[in-house]
This record gives C-alpha cells, sequence and structure tokens, in this order.
C-alpha cells in the first residue's frame, strides 16, 4: 500500500497536526484508491458479489477519521500502514458476516482477488521465482502463467498469500512489512523468503509449471 508521494503525505500530516480542520480529510482522500486497490484484492469475490467494497472503503473512511486524533498524538506506525489495519478488521468483519450469515465458520484467512497480479507483475514475480527470466511470447502464455501463479498463492496458507500480497501487490518495502507484521526486519525478511520458496516449490509440481518449459530452447 505505496503512498502515491511521501512528501505530500507527510506535509498533510502535518497540516493535520498543527489543527488544520481540512487536512484530516485531504489526508484520508489521499489515500483512498491505494485503500481501495488493497480492499478488492483481499475481498473474497463471492462477497464482493453482495457487498459492495466501496461500502467497506467509506466505513474504514469514518473510523479512521474518527481515530485521527489519537493517531496524531501518537503514530505508532506510518500513518498508510495505520490505515491499512484498520482496513484488515474491516474485511474480516465482511467475511465473517457473510459466512456467518451461511452457517459457516470464518477464521483470519485472506482471499485472493483475480485481479491482484496485474500481467507485469505476473511476469516480474515469475522472474523470481524461476531459473531465468519469463518471456513469454503470446498472450495466451501470458495467461497461462498468470492463471498458475494466482491459483499457486491462492492456495498457499494465509500467512505465506498475505506476505506475498504485501511485497507484490501492495508493494511495501521489507520495512513496512515488519511495521505491519509487527516483526523484526529479519523475521520479516525469512518469512517472504519461505513463502517464496514454498511458492516455487507449488508451481514445480506437474499441475503448475513454467509455462515456458513447453518452449522450444527452454
Amino acid at each position: 500500500m505505496q503512498v502515491p508521494d511521501p512528501q505530500q503525505n507527510a506535509r498533510l500530516i502535518d497540516e493535520a497536526r498543527q489543527g488544520d480542520a481540512d487536512a484530516g480529510a485531504r489526508l484520508l482522500d489521499f489515500h483512498r484508491a491505494t485503500l481501495r486497490r488493497m480492499i478488492d484484492n483481499r475481498l473474497d469475490p463471492g462477497i464482493s458479489r453482495r457487498e459492495d467494497a466501496s461500502d467497506i472503503v467509506q466505513n474504514v473512511m469514518i473510523e479512521a477519521h474518527r481515530r485521527l486524533g489519537q493517531y496524531l498524538v501518537n503514530p505508532t506506525m506510518p500513518f498508510q500502514l495505520w490505515l491499512r489495519h484498520i482496513a484488515q478488521d474491516h474485511i474480516i468483519d465482511a467475511h465473517r458476516r457473510h459466512r456467518q450469515a451461511q452457517r459457516r465458520s470464518l477464521d483470519r484467512e485472506q482471499y485472493l482477488n483475480p485481479a491482484a497480479l496485474s500481467d507485469q507483475s505476473s511476469i516480474d514475480l515469475a522472474g523470481q521465482l524461476f531459473d531465468k527470466q519469463p518471456t513469454p511470447a503470446t498472450e495466451a502464455i501470458r495467461q497461462e502463467l498468470r492463471e498458475n501463479l494466482l491459483n499457486s498463492i491462492g492456495d498457499m496458507n494465509s500467512d505465506d498469500r498475505e506476505i506475498i500480497l504485501m511485497r507484490h501487490v501492495d508493494q511495501l518495502s521489507n520495512h513496512e512489512v515488519a511495521i505491519a507484521l509487527e516483526v523484526t526486519e529479519a523475521a520479516a525478511s525469512m518469512r517472504y523468503l519461505r513463502a517464496i520458496r514454498r511458492l516455487k516449490e507449488r508451481l514445480s509440481t506437474p499441475n503448475n509449471r513454467n509455462p515456458n518449459d513447453d518452449q522450444p530452447g527452454s
């Protein structure tokens, strides 16, 4: 959940801390689009058909506005990560409401929206997982690569899936991931490396192989 312009973000936080009544609203609006992407990428598709992500975004904004003064007095983490924590709670609540309505139990499982990984993100991630940088020659191969990645990530446990989303979809740095997870940077790095290793193992199985293996010269 990267900040589009860190300098503008810092200026808005400073203005809000100095008592500018409008700065807080501008600060939240500044993060709205990024927050929406974060929620879209984690909301179960079945639930998103019944509950509009825009409503969740708005509820997050209302709560963040209510708690903003407290945050400004004691900012224990970067603003965008604080906002992310609030959003995660609302996502979990949305899943719980709908699962309970269907008389199913719900834990803190995260979901993977099929739109989470763009074509380029898929190719970039695949470049880390395979021995050589994939250069898909056709749209069909690009789509197969993306589907294999999505299926493999979607089948991972929630902790592995979340840290991969944080690094490759939200584009958080290892430092930001450590803050969000409340662990050391070394621990965050180790979790990420383990998740990547397990993802690579999944993609190496017969049903999830690198689509470029079928190309001449592979």
